[in-house]
């Protein structure tokens, strides 16, 4: 065979792989997906978990194997603070985080967990389509970052030694707020506050570091908070002044250099996701009271009159705080007020 002979054939060869884009033209990494939350199955376990392994499944089974995805719980793969950053700059493709821990970072995100500034789902979820919905989207763009899914959570307080229940019961103990909005609130309270993620939040109660601990319905269970608490406080009827945005976040890095179909996929699949958190984050509203009552704590109902502390006290600390701190909070202070509870 001549040189032009073989030349043409390993030219004929080639060709195909060159008509196709880039991703398929060898077979691409599956997407990586970090959290801090416990693993599970898909029927049991941190919901959290199971809502990315339910997207990993779909959009693999939707793009019949071209777009991959394997979730790394635990923070096995990245410890918790290290993901936010690691996800703007492309070294993470996606993370499912709480908001605030990004605050020390991008200080306007703070607003993800604003006391009392959210007091139910239906008002949480309605951010999406409003004007805060968009500013928020927005920034987080501007920072390299895609919303795929709009979680929402409400929380409530445990405690290894008195029932928290108005502001006034906070006083003089170590309180862990899960926001530095959430701290300030517990200072004007008279507490003294400790930041740590929630997967710390075991051995901080054990070991007497802190003594109240406010985070999601989820994470009081996912996290054995009951084993280390004789009191919980949540709501029976769904408010509550601790609702947090954490959302399943994807590299603007990452989700750039997809087609545009895969990214077509990926928010598709995202939206549907937000059905199954919500439907996770109530089951756990009402799974929470009975792990506590079965490890021995007791449970107390936030009443409405409480909750209207919480929410004064907030207005006059955290939110104004927030909203002094540069153009940006403010704005986005107020259109979040524009949405109704």
């Amino acid at each position: 065979m001549n040189t032009n002979r073989r030349t043409l054939i390993a030219g004929l060869a080639a060709a195909p792989a060159l008509l196709l884009p880039a991703r398929f033209a060898h077979a691409a990494d599956p997407l990586k997906i970090s959290h801090q939350f416990p693993g599970g199955s898909d029927a049991e376990g941190d919901f959290r978990h199971r809502l990315c392994a339910k997207f990993a499944q779909e959009i693999d089974r939707r793009s019949s194997g071209a777009l991959k995805a394997n979730v790394y719980p635990g923070s096995s793969l990245m410890k918790v603070n290290a993901q936010f950053s690691a996800a703007r700059k492309g070294a993470l493709d996606m993370t499912l985080i709480p908001l605030p821990y990004a605050g020390g970072e991008v200080p306007e995100l703070n607003i993800a967990l604003m006391p009392g500034l959210v007091t139910s789902y239906e008002q949480g979820y309605a951010w999406k389509k409003a004007e805060i919905g968009k500013a928020l989207t927005d920034l987080l763009a501007d920072k390299g970052l895609v919303i795929v899914t709009w979680i929402w959570q409400a929380g409530g307080a445990a405690s290894r030694n008195v029932p928290i229940i108005a502001p006034e019961d906070v006083k003089g103990l170590k309180f862990r707020g899960g926001s530095r909005e959430m701290d300030l609130v517990a200072k004007a309270a008279g507490a003294t506050t400790l930041s740590l993620p929630s997967n710390e939040t075991y051995a901080a109660m054990q070991t007497g570091a802190v003594d109240i601990v406010t985070t999601s319905a989820t994470s009081l269970i996912s996290f054995r908070l009951q084993e280390v608490s004789k009191h919980l406080t949540i709501s029976k009827t769904g408010k509550s002044y601790w609702f947090m945005l954490e959302p399943l976040l994807m590299s603007k890095i990452i989700f750039d250099k997809l087609p545009k179909d895969q990214q077509a996929l990926i928010m598709t699949v995202g939206a549907e996701m937000e059905k199954f958190a919500l439907e996770g984050a109530r089951a756990d509203d009402m799974a929470v009271s009975d792990a506590y009552i079965k490890a021995g704590a007791k449970v107390h109902d936030l009443p409405d009159a409480a909750l209207a502390k919480w929410v004064a006290l907030s207005r006059s600390s955290a939110w104004k705080d927030y909203g002094e701190k540069n153009e940006s909070c403010a704005r986005l202070l107020k259109l979040a007020e524009k949405v109704a509870a």
